[in-house]
């Protein structure tokens, strides 16, 4: 057994024994289900009406977990039959609507029993939970409502949320970064930096990019660019609208009908661009191309409008504007290879420069087993998912196949970074499509002169750039590389009569188009040095007697402030500092 399958096993455990504490401390409540999650565990309850536990009982409850472990000896399951199931469950709703979808379903229907708590389980436990699992490497952490089955139709639970590892070190360490995390939210930070804002008005999951996020996002677009240009990659643009007709054909309204805006015209239906692959179809459709003009790459960081409910909407990271640098590829079956290491190349490339690729993993996302999800044949299907394995192993990625998570349309490469303080985020992906083409008629000419259908490659690099921007903000902690940060020098006269030269000096920047700002406000020299630090600028330039006298500036670093606590670089030539920033900029550091 692997680690991540003990621990999943130890927490898949802990959901039971908390179910076991919360019913002996509320015994009129209802146990419904536990699953295991990335950081935990959690269960879902239903209590009596005034008899529901808050946040302060949480302590109880997880002493009570602690009093009952040392009992927990061994997990035994047992088959039952239906009746038997429903007899022991016959109190609970819940459970009874599990056990008949289970027959439903001709699967077999298994308890599972520790101390004296038993529960309708498909199993995945310790063996042995009173000896594989530490007192202190577990705690309850929240309670939140939840709706049965996440449906708001139903009735709404009360979910209890637990964290658990292994040892108590690694439940320190988590803890400790979520504590680093509540300082680095990008919300907090998106506000004190003015980079982005949200507006009643205009609506949730809309946010609005204000001009100092609008550098740092206009500079990643460029370096994306940068990076798919020189590999053969060509722009283009298509509208935020397109008729209905274009998705029924392509899939989408049926796959996420809720999930998309109508518009209404004076004559026809309409949607708002959920997806920007069946418009780059019809591109590819307009022309006529050969064998010889494969594969044909398309680029178009383009925003597509997704009607995502809103408690599940958070800041730049969960939103209805979703702005993808997307780009499709139409190649032929030989050439997917080579295409995939490409696009590879390209992310390797653009999270090494962001200081991401430590620890890096790839999900190869292939069908589940419900098959009736997926658009397309079983051959189909086998050929799309055996390219893209080839071409990761070709590629030497550090993947692992992960059933259930391919797309309707085929199946993909998700590529899962951890930023500064070891959070994980699945980013940039690739995604290998037979079907779209298929219903679509698309096709060149190959060398018989007969039609050949392509083969296309969905990918974006850094998954939507709301998003993006949302994580680097967290990521940096708002202090932002030389390249990226929307003010990268300021100049901070000590004196009002330092204040000509100051702004000479603060003009030659920008004609180097550095951006550059002057603080010539009437706030003492100490507070201008404070407001510069608190706005996270990298450099700043103090202008007094002694720089003016030797024709120099002394320069200052956020950065080498931060690992020495002196941020003083030293007097420099003007010229000199404008080489050096430059430099830093252009080689993106």
């Amino acid at each position: 057994m692997n680690n991540d399958t003990k621990l999943d096993y130890v927490r898949h455990t802990l959901a039971h024994l908390l179910a076991a504490a919360v019913l002996e401390l509320y015994p009129d409540a209802k146990a419904t289900i536990g699953p295991v999650i990335d950081n935990g565990f959690y269960y879902d309850f239903e209590f009596r009406p005034g008899n529901k536990p808050s946040e302060k009982e949480l302590k109880d409850i997880e002493k009570k977990m602690r009093k009952l472990l040392p009992s927990w000896k061994s997990i035994i399951g047992t088959e039952v039959s239906a009746e038997k199931a429903k007899e022991i469950f016959k109190v609970n709703s819940y459970k009874l609507e599990l056990i008949d979808e289970i027959v439903a379903k001709k699967e077999p229907i298994t308890l599972y029993t520790s101390g004296t708590f038993t529960d309708l389980c498909r199993g995945g436990h310790a063996e042995d939970p009173a000896k594989e699992i530490a007192p202190d490497s577990f705690k309850l952490s929240h309670i939140s409502g939840a709706y049965w089955r996440g449906d708001a139709k139903n009735s709404m639970l009360t979910r209890i949320y637990g964290l658990s590892f292994i040892t108590n070190a690694e439940l320190d360490t988590y803890e400790n970064m979520m504590k680093e995390a509540e300082k680095r939210d990008h919300k907090k930070l998106g506000k004190e930096l003015k980079l982005f804002t949200t507006s009643s008005l205009v609506g949730p999951g809309l946010p609005l990019i204000q001009p100092n996020g609008m550098i740092i996002r206009k500079s990643i677009e460029d370096y994306l660019w940068e990076l798919h240009k020189r590999r053969g990659y060509l722009r283009v643009w298509t509208p935020h609208i397109a008729k209905e007709d274009l998705y029924i054909k392509s899939g989408h309204a049926a796959k996420f009908g809720d999930e998309l805006f109508r518009v209404q015209g004076k004559e026809e239906k309409f949607f708002l661009k959920p997806m920007n692959c069946p418009h780059h179809m019809q591109i590819f459709a307009d022309n006529q191309f050969s064998y010889r003009d494969m594969p044909v790459r398309y680029f178009e960081p383009a925003t597509v409008y997704r009607d995502e409910k809103s408690g599940q909407l958070a800041g730049l990271t969960r939103v209805r504007s979703i702005t993808q640098d997307d780009g499709h590829l139409f190649c032929r079956v030989s050439q997917i290879e080579q295409e995939v290491s490409t696009i590879v190349e390209v992310i390797k490339k653009f999270y090494t420069t962001f200081g991401m690729m430590d620890g890096y993993w790839v999900s190869l996302s292939v069908r589940g087993e419900d098959k009736s999800k997926y658009l397309g044949t079983e051959d189909v299907w086998n050929l799309a998912e055996s390219s893209l394995e080839k071409a990761a192993k070709a590629n030497g990625i550090n993947y692992k196949r992960v059933p259930g998570e391919a797309t309707f349309y085929g199946p993909k490469l998700d590529f899962m970074f951890k930023d500064a303080i070891g959070r994980e985020w699945q980013l940039a992906t690739i995604q290998c499509d037979f079907n779209l083409p298929e219903r679509f008629d698309l096709s060149f000419i190959n060398e018989k002169g007969e039609k050949e259908r392509p083969v296309v490659i969905h990918r974006a690099i850094s998954g939507s750039l709301e998003r993006f921007l949302g994580i680097i903000i967290e990521h940096y902690s708002g202090n932002f590389p030389l390249w990226l940060s929307p003010i990268q020098v300021r100049v901070i006269p000590v004196g009002e009569s330092h204040s000509k030269i100051a702004r000479e000096i603060n003009n030659l920047f920008l004609d180097k188009d550095i951006r550059s700002d002057i603080d010539d406000s009437d706030d003492n020299f100490g507070k201008k040095v404070r407001n510069a630090k608190n706005a996270r600028i990298p450099y700043f330039i103090i202008i007094g007697d002694k720089d003016i006298a030797e024709g120099k500036v002394t320069l200052e670093s956020r950065d080498l402030a931060t690992k020495t606590g002196k941020g003083q670089i030293g007097q420099l030539a003007t010229g000199e500092v404008i080489s050096k920033l430059a430099k830093e900029i252009a080689d993106r550091l």
